[in-house]
């Protein structure tokens, strides 16, 4: 009997803010659909970054084979369109397997690219302006060009890291063509390649935080300290985009000597809790996303069965 998913071209969405438990329920949701699951994860991606991530485990990706984890090096910059690419690559590939895509993650930018049409091919290139610019970089540094780029087009500079040089140059390329890069947040057209099923997982926010706090403990006594300064001594720096992410920022600044060892587990306790909250406000302006509290029932196992009849029902 052919899967209807694949017949249909649907992808399975699990989305949600951080520690609500999306590994879980995707991979539940896999296994009883046929699927395999593609990460929406900026952080996943990365090799070496296995415990300020949370990846699914070694038995987990046993369990159902993932797409999109432990394949990036930290030092490499890495982008949406990148993302974007080898996602849909996944899906193509495990649409052929006669399998379901289950997409499961909280990066919203990501999930995005998936969801609607952006086109990250059609912006203008300038070869000598491109020369110039990087030449520009290797002169006077990433922050010269970062604030050329803040005078031309303040509204792109508030969206890109001062230190992602790829994307201050293709900015400054649109500024100077007259076609400024859009703000990829505000795509309406969507993706007809599938047809997404939008699931939001949440949890009440004293559970939510509460398991945020309770991991931030597991992930260090799991040993995230000594996976920080294994990535330090591998000669990335806070300035690497990898670095960046919550859980690394915050030891790097304990290994700076800038707080102590406390201070910093609390600050990514902290900044983990605010993460959460963004991510909710992100996927909550999803329409078409049919949102599941995890706190309303009885244990977790209690709502995947209604998460996977809801999905054989609907």
């Amino acid at each position: 009997m052919m899967n209807t998913f694949m017949k249909n071209r649907e992808i399975i969405v699990v989305a949600g803010p951080t520690a609500v438990g999306k590994t879980r329920f995707a991979i539940e949701v896999a296994l009883a659909f046929h699927g395999e699951i593609v990460s929406c994860d900026s952080m996943q991606l990365y090799r070496y970054m296995d415990i300020g991530s949370a990846k699914p485990t070694p038995q987990e990706q046993v369990q159902v084979k993932h797409y999109l984890v432990d394949m990036i090096d930290p030092a490499q910059p890495f982008s949406v369109a990148e993302y974007q690419k080898l996602a849909k690559e996944a899906i193509e590939h495990i649409f052929s397997e006669g399998k379901t895509p289950v997409i499961a993650g909280g990066t919203g930018l990501y999930l995005n690219s998936l969801l609607y049409d952006m086109d990250f091919g059609s912006a203008p290139q300038d070869t000598t302006l491109r020369q110039t610019l990087e030449k520009e970089v290797e002169l006077f540094g990433p922050q010269y060009l970062y604030r050329k780029l803040e005078e031309v087009d303040p509204a792109a500079a508030a969206r890109i890291h001062p230190n992602n040089v790829k994307k201050v140059i293709r900015a400054l390329e649109g500024a100077a063509s007259g076609n400024p890069i859009g703000d990829f947040r505000n795509c309406t057209e969507k993706c007809k390649d599938y047809h997404p099923i939008l699931i939001g997982l949440t949890r009440n926010r004293e559970e939510l935080y509460d398991r945020i706090n309770q991991r931030v403990d597991l992930l260090v006594k799991e040993g995230l300290f000594q996976e920080v300064e294994d990535l330090l001594d591998r000669g990335l720096t806070e300035d690497d985009i990898s670095m960046k992410g919550i859980g690394y920022k915050e030891i790097i600044a304990y290994f700076d000597g800038l707080c102590s060892r406390e201070e910093a587990i609390d600050l990514t306790k902290k900044n983990t809790r605010h993460l959460a909250k963004r991510q909710l406000t992100w996927f909550r302006r999803y329409e078409d996303m049919t949102w599941f509290n995890l706190s309303e029932y009885g244990s977790d196992e209690e709502a995947a069965e209604d998460i996977i009849r809801w999905l054989k029902n609907r």
